[in-house]
């Protein structure tokens, strides 16, 4: 059974920072691509951004350069840290393992202005 348990996330001022956490079983981790995706009241979920299993990532642009993600392969952990917060920031974020349908969750993230 696979399971993606999110950690972390909550109310922050502009500016600030936050760090997610997605703890995966039972999937081969160290070999998956895993990715943080969010979703904004009324608007569609989109990429923030994932990390290869070789530790290669890519962003969206609107997080490029605040957003880091980063993999724990021994803890079976990936991490969303998220600096200069935004109120545009403000969604649910979700990991998943890439392009294999299984999601967390879902963490509220909400950045105050």
């Amino acid at each position: 059974q696979v399971r993606l348990v999110q950690s972390g996330g909550g109310l922050v001022q502009a500016g600030g920072s936050l760090r997610l956490s997605c703890a995966a079983s039972g999937i081969r981790f160290d070999i998956a691509t895993m990715g943080w995706y969010r979703q904004a009241p009324g608007k569609q979920r989109e990429l923030v951004g994932e990390v290869t299993s070789g530790g290669g990532t890519n962003y969206a642009d609107s997080v490029k350069g605040r957003f880091t993600i980063s993999r724990d392969n021994v803890k079976n952990t990936v991490y969303l840290q998220m600096n200069r917060l935004k109120p545009e920031d403000t969604a649910v974020y979700y990991c998943t393992v890439r392009n294999r349908g299984y999601w967390g969750q879902g963490t509220q993230v909400t950045v105050s202005s």
